[in-house]
């Protein structure tokens, strides 16, 4: 990843608006405009961070263009591509803003609603989560998908949302610093950030269908998103303390080996060959022992890296 060009000479925003791209040549200088004709008429100040997760279209002389002219805008290189969670984990890392909100660079999301999402901020929410109510895709291969997900994350991590994939979102400064992400854990930040006290709320936005460039989203993501679904379901539940959770793990197994001997000795005869059964009671025992030392270690590295004292920090607000 390359330092953000134009960065910055001036005292640190109210305002960061940190939009992800890839390949989208043709929207950027519409994007650039559309956002300052919803902020400008505020008399706000604010960023825009332009993050480019190693585009191979025209885009980088078109920021070369857009830098001379706009103090406002910053732009991060990504060298490689690297995936929206990590452009927007860049984004976070260099925004300065007081309030932090996020939109995707395709211009379906608009502008127009940013303010009313930090508005939504200062009545007291943390996170501000953008719901395409009228959502401008195609049924079978976006939609679809996207409701089945969004029951399914609902369901699992308990913070009802009606959109998880809505990439347009406010958020207070200390929310995204407290967040470590990777893989695709970006459609999962509502969740993780209630497991530390943020307080989120919703409300309908507006969606537009897709003028510029061409979508990135592939029925291969599903994958992504359930395994990562498993691991936030710990992050939320069990942060604290792991055991717990390699203890569930375990338990299955326990039984399974209690299962095995009981069938092995009922089937157990002298005919003076080994019994597979308890061959395979002796392994599954083993995995289980191994899955709860695994608890136990994870409880002393917590311990040890003096996570329950950040946790407790950032709960009450404090900096650190």
């Amino acid at each position: 990843m390359l330092e953000p060009s134009g960065w910055p000479a001036q005292d640190a925003p109210k305002l960061s608006v940190v939009v992800p791209v890839y390949n989208e040549a043709d929207s950027l200088r519409a994007l650039r405009a559309a956002i300052g004709y919803s902020l400008d008429p505020l008399k706000w100040s604010y960023e825009v961070l332009l993050v480019d997760d190693a585009s191979t279209d025209s885009s980088r002389a078109i920021y070369e263009t857009m830098l001379k002219a706009d103090p406002r805008l910053r732009v991060i290189l990504f060298r490689t591509n690297r995936g929206q969670t990590a452009a927007m984990a860049a984004g976070f890392r260099y925004a300065q803003g007081e309030v932090v909100v996020t939109m995707d660079g395709d211009l379906q999301n608009d502008p127009a609603d940013i303010p009313r999402l930090v508005t939504e901020l200062e009545r007291g929410h943390d996170i501000v989560c953008g719901w395409r109510r009228e959502r401008k895709d195609r049924r079978l291969t976006r939609l679809l998908p996207s409701r089945l997900a969004n029951m399914m994350i609902s369901m699992v991590t308990g913070v009802s949302l009606h959109d998880t994939g809505c990439s347009l979102k406010a958020y207070k400064g200390w929310v995204i610093r407290s967040l470590t992400l990777y893989s695709d854990m970006h459609r999962f930040i509502g969740a993780l950030s209630v497991g530390i006290g943020a307080r989120i709320t919703e409300i309908p936005v507006r969606h537009h269908a897709r003028r510029y460039g061409e979508s990135k989203y592939c029925l291969t993501r599903i994958f992504k998103v359930m395994l990562d679904l498993i691991v936030v379901k710990m992050l939320i539940q069990f942060s604290t303390q792991p055991i717990r959770w390699f203890l569930l793990l375990a338990l299955p197994v326990f039984a399974s080996t209690g299962m095995l001997i009981v069938v092995g000795i009922l089937s157990f005869n002298d005919e003076g060959y080994d019994n597979p059964l308890i061959a395979g009671a002796s392994v599954s025992l083993l995995v289980a022992l191994n899955l709860f030392l695994l608890g136990f270690l994870a409880e002393l590295q917590l311990k040890s890296s003096g996570f329950f004292r950040r946790r407790a920090s950032t709960i009450r607000g404090e900096r650190i």
